[in-house]
């Protein structure tokens, strides 16, 4: 592979995306919107230039010793890939190895630390060298479905890490979807088959999220039932081993009160609010005002957005009340710092849980989402926290906290979750993981 570095052509990339590429995009973008022909040939255009792109490099010769990871579609350095880099980069069994991460350019500059390892080296995702460093690599290591122009040869392995426990229905699962959804049930089944197919390894936290799994991906249908590697999520063994001064590092650096609690809100995003050329929005349906009059002098809001949502938030009149940390890298490092989540239908409960702290599930919209936009695989019933609907219920829920949380029902139901789902959490996943796929 080329030894051209990241950093010698970011700034005339970023400036032709900036004059040129974006304008023309969005030109193309609104006559989409306006022919379905023309978007269907567009799509067909793009999935041929990106094709062509990766067969330029398909007569490469595999190296064995090279990892290709990436982590929520190149927008962070995080999650189980996160996890199994740095355990192999610290480990003497797997000094052989090399490693590339590949990074999208607005979040580029915040890794470059990674590359004062003389073995890591940072690609910009979608370039040419990203192309050839998926052709090359003996294994890819991801957390979310990749380009589907790459194809994986006899002797690559492609590692689907996943991002999370299914709460809410996936690919095969979807038994309903909202008419204004921005894609269709089979299209998104389409999508999950096509990865699918391509898969090696698929990892997993728990019986029942193997089950999911093998359902949502087909997988039994196309023949690869058995390429679970059910041994717990790397990304959550720091959840177990974490330090006290770790919290205190975190809450630094976020710049939150030692004499604050913490809430953090995490909702997931929705099929159906999206707009064309712009990407997933989000508005909350918390009246920050009030709960600022209401709260703020006991606690500190974390606020994190999913990474489909492209809205941007303005919490500046909630100055030192609502921190927004959407684009803050590790999640696991906000889960540390707070004292009680609140979330909807996203999986975060799932991880959050395992520090067995309150979890409140505001779900204002439970039965659009379950009856028309989605469908859960859970019932509520089955949920370590209460459910509520309205903003009154969920301010009362939090000053009713600390009672709930020391009630016997609660201990018995979050007792129950935890054997359930997070049974293989105990801070050594990852070395699991590691021996499985590299052992062999």
């Amino acid at each position: 592979m080329s030894n051209i570095k990241y950093s010698s052509k970011r700034g005339t990339a970023s400036k032709i995306k900036r004059t040129v590429k974006r304008p023309i995009k969005k030109i193309f973008l609104f006559l989409n919107s306006k022919s379905p022909q023309l978007r269907s040939f567009y799509k067909e255009m793009k999935l041929f230039r990106r094709r062509k792109r990766f067969e330029k490099y398909s007569n490469i010769s595999v190296d064995k010793r090279l990892i290709v990871f990436e982590a929520f579609t190149g927008l962070k350095y995080a999650d189980s890939p996160k996890a199994i880099y740095e355990y192999m980069l610290n480990s003497s069994e797997y000094t052989d190895y090399r490693f590339v991460w590949c990074l999208k350019d607005r979040c580029m500059d915040e890794y470059l630390f990674l590359e004062k390892n003389d073995r890591t080296r940072l690609l910009l995702w979608g370039s040419p060298e990203y192309y050839e460093a998926y052709a090359k690599a003996g294994y890819w290591i991801t957390n979310s479905r990749i380009n589907n122009v790459f194809e994986v040869k006899t002797d690559q392995v492609y590692v689907q890490c996943w991002h999370g426990t299914p709460f809410k229905r996936l690919g095969f699962d979807i038994e309903v979807s909202a008419e204004d959804a921005k894609n269709s049930v089979d299209v998104v089944k389409e999508w999950y088959q096509e990865d699918a197919r391509r898969y090696t390894y698929m990892l997993s936290p728990s019986r029942y999220c193997s089950e999911k799994f093998i359902s949502a991906f087909n997988l039994k249908e196309i023949g690869k039932e058995n390429i679970i590697i059910e041994e717990g999520y790397p990304r959550n063994d720091y959840l177990i081993n974490y330090r006290q001064e770790d919290i205190r590092s975190i809450k630094s650096r976020l710049g939150i009160s030692e004499d604050k609690k913490v809430i953090l809100y995490a909702p997931t995003w929705r099929d159906n609010q999206h707009e064309k050329g712009f990407g997933y929005v989000y508005k909350s349906p918390i009246d920050f005002n009030h709960f600022k009059d209401v709260f703020e002098d006991d606690y500190v809001i974390l606020f994190r957005a999913h990474y489909f949502i492209a809205s941007h938030f303005d919490f500046s009149e909630f100055d030192g009340f609502v921190i927004d940390v959407s684009l803050y890298s590790d999640i696991n490092d906000l889960y540390l710092v707070s004292d009680v989540l609140i979330t909807d239908y996203s999986s975060v409960f799932f991880d959050f849980g395992i520090l067995k702290r309150p979890i409140i599930f505001y779900m204002y919209d439970f039965d659009y989402y379950a009856n028309d936009l989605r469908g859960f695989y859970l019932s509520v019933d089955d949920l370590p926290g209460p459910v509520v609907k309205t903003q009154s219920e969920l301010e009362t829920s939090l000053k009713e906290l600390s009672a709930w949380a020391e009630s016997i029902e609660y201990i018995k139901q979050y007792e129950q979750f935890t054997n359930r789902f997070t049974y293989l959490d105990d801070g050594h996943a990852t070395e699991r993981v590691v021996k499985r796929i590299f052992d062999k």
